[in-house]
């Protein structure tokens, strides 16, 4: 019994084969073939944005908020300058007109997630025109006048008239995104209208809609005396013969 088991376990052994794999590791040395081959690549094209990135994001920014800010007013473009007045990125947009105010981070996150509820499962990508960089600094209730400026409350962004906040562009109707500017103009403060990429812009509040640039800095004309007409008089009662309301 015993030799068989033997003889049994020495043919199985036997049988057992040990492949030799090599333990050395490939080298990462570049070949001469392979250093001789160049990566194509575009010419003159700069890979990296010229332009700082302001630090944290847009409604609420990496500033101090010890410091005290001055409550200040929007800067309006009246002196022919158009920035900020039409759609750049996306193909449309959500533009102010009534007049310039300040707007809070809070009331902006509701817009966007009113967008991004009214446009769930849609491919799109929302552009922010705008930077919460106003930090709002409030006394409590019931504090005597004086005593400092108050404590910080929020932060806000400055939105001048006729600029744009949103820009959206995505595959999506234009009646969709319409309803949804609709949504977020109930949520925002103020009068806001919807803008497709391509519209004339904006300078302060002239609409540049048939008049460039360059005819809004030109003076004004000069009339002469000659091409202009008196009004001819009135074929009414004379001031003096007029007879009072007040008298019976």
């Amino acid at each position: 019994m015993r030799s068989t088991t033997s003889s049994c376990l020495l043919g199985a052994f036997r049988s057992l084969k040990i492949a030799h794999t090599p333990t050395t590791r490939p080298s990462i040395i570049p070949t001469a073939a392979a250093a001789s081959r160049t990566i194509a690549g575009p010419q003159n094209v700069r890979l990296f944005s010229a332009s700082a990135s302001m630090a944290g994001n847009w409604l609420e920014p990496q500033l101090d908020r010890k410091k005290k800010m001055m409550k200040g007013r929007p800067r309006v473009p009246t002196g022919g300058s158009t920035k900020g007045t039409t759609v750049m990125w996306g193909d449309y947009g959500l533009r102010m007109t009534d007049h310039h105010r300040r707007i809070s981070a809070h009331q902006l996150k509701i817009a966007e997630d009113t967008i991004k509820a009214r446009l769930r499962g849609q491919k799109y990508r929302l552009y922010k025109r705008v930077c919460c960089n106003v930090g709002v600094f409030v006394s409590g209730n019931e504090i005597r006048m004086g005593k400092g400026k108050g404590g910080f409350d929020h932060w806000a962004a400055r939105v001048a008239v006729n600029q744009i906040v949103l820009e959206l562009r995505g595959m999506i109707h234009e009646q969709v995104v319409r309803d949804a500017f609709r949504l977020v103009g109930n949520k925002l403060p103020g009068q806001w209208e919807f803008v497709k990429k391509g519209e004339p812009p904006y300078v302060g509040i002239t609409k540049l809609d048939g008049i460039t640039l360059e005819e809004l800095k030109r003076p004004r004309r000069k009339v002469s005396a000659d091409t202009l007409h008196p009004l001819p008089p009135s074929a009414g009662p004379s001031e003096g013969n007029r007879t009072p309301l007040d008298l019976p």
